[in-house]
């Protein structure tokens, strides 16, 4: 075996995430897989790299000294990536516009702004619940924009060099519950009324479970949070098995479910565009601000909580729907 750039990769996600776990994630392997892979390259260099425990994985002195010498060596590599996808993508002819995002209902209005506004420019799309995999897309040249948010109090690794754009610095996130829920009645809710329930959290979604436990011990709540992606959620909460968070633009996607602001807003979002260059960045914010404000105007409850709070939004925001 020789040592390889997708090894370096290997070690410097680790390193990044002081995780196994999260790296695998971010890399696209399985954790078997990974620590199988480092069990080779600590082989191949002669000693531990890295020391494993519950909190998670940290460098050894060794490994300080190999991931030191193969950030620069990953970075090159990933430059001259990125300045070949450019040049073939100019030699492929025809502009075009690669998007990323996380999950929102502004996503739609956005593309369909997008193409009104560039209609020689075709936008693709590419959704993927973890911003960050999304942030190592735009620096290696493989997306144009992303639209992402970042949860309060697990901060996003924004690569070095990528221009960001915050649309909203705080958007507070809701909670979805059966229709029947006794806390269903009241226009906000406070935690201490979930208190015996379960929530659902879909852990692919960056810093989601760490915000979501964070807030319920916080509260002097033993939280007991079960892993799921959104639909799941949707379906338990339904029958009354869990409750979700909800972001504040969601509609109930059934007539059995509601969503509610929950009392003090204690979770919340950044809502941000990132791109390699400010002039991208201008390319494609203005329509998506356009299109968020426009998914929260159709959002009831999101509409009552923004007029009992004036200055969390622009004002173009209070503009009719159709208005450009």
């Amino acid at each position: 075996m020789e040592l390889e750039v997708r090894h370096l990769r290997v070690l410097c996600a680790i390193a990044d995430t002081g995780s196994l776990h999260k790296a695998a994630r971010e890399l696209g392997m399985s954790q078997p897989s990974l620590s199988t892979q480092l069990r080779r390259i600590e082989q191949l260099l002669g000693g531990l790299l890295f020391t494993r425990d519950c909190t998670g994985s940290r460098p050894t002195p060794l490994g300080h000294v190999v991931v030191s010498r193969a950030r620069p060596l990953v970075a090159e590599v990933s430059a001259i990536v990125i300045q070949a996808r450019a040049a073939a993508a100019r030699e492929a002819g025809g502009p075009r516009l690669r998007i990323g995002a996380t999950a929102s209902r502004a996503v739609p209005g956005w593309l369909r702004r997008l193409r009104a506004r560039m209609p020689s420019v075709e936008p693709s799309l590419k959704m993927d619940a973890s911003a960050n995999a999304l942030l190592r897309q735009v620096a290696e040249g493989r997306l144009d924009l992303a639209f992402v948010h970042e949860v309060e109090g697990s901060p996003l690794r924004v690569p070095n060099g990528l221009c960001l754009r915050v649309l909203v610095e705080r958007e507070p996130q809701f909670v979805t519950m059966a229709a029947d829920h006794p806390a269903a009645a009241r226009h906000e809710v406070r935690l201490a009324d979930l208190a015996h329930d379960r929530w659902m959290v879909d852990a692919t979604v960056d810093g989601e479970w760490d915000g979501v436990y964070r807030v319920l011990r916080a509260a002097g709540i033993e939280p007991d949070v079960l892993h799921g992606d959104y639909l799941t959620a949707y379906f338990q909460a339904a029958i009354g098995e869990v409750v979700t968070v909800s972001q504040p633009t969601a509609l109930p996607p059934r007539s059995d479910l509601v969503i509610r602001p929950l009392h003090g807003d204690p979770i919340g979002v950044r809502l941000m565009l990132v791109a390699r260059t400010a002039d991208e960045l201008d390319a494609g914010f203005p329509s998506l601000e356009w299109a968020y404000w426009e998914a929260a105007r159709q959002a009831p409850v999101y509409q009552e909580w923004l007029a009992r709070r004036p200055a969390a939004r622009p004002a173009h925001a209070l503009r009719t729907v159709g208005a450009h």
